[in-house]
């Protein structure tokens, strides 16, 4: 068997190699991120712009203004 002479690397050859077999190691596949669980009755704080007009509306009928707005986008919501 004849022996073949080895053809020496070249320095980008082994980057290439070397760059590859990292990338393999450390790159992971995005995970979606968990979607949390709709538990009923539950609410979640935001901030919100309304026309002053129709805040007046709502806090004229005193406590309980954040209820019926949310009521009022419910039914708006078809929910």
């Amino acid at each position: 068997m004849a022996d073949q002479p080895r053809r020496p690397r070249t320095l980008s050859d082994a980057r290439t190699e070397a760059e590859a077999a990292f990338k393999k190691t450390t790159t992971r596949v995005p995970e979606a991120p968990p979607k949390k669980a709709a538990l009923p009755g539950v609410k979640e704080l935001v901030s919100l712009r309304i026309d002053q007009d129709v805040l007046e509306y709502f806090q004229e009928g005193g406590p309980g203004w954040q209820d019926r707005i949310n009521d009022a986008l419910r039914k708006a919501a078809g929910k």
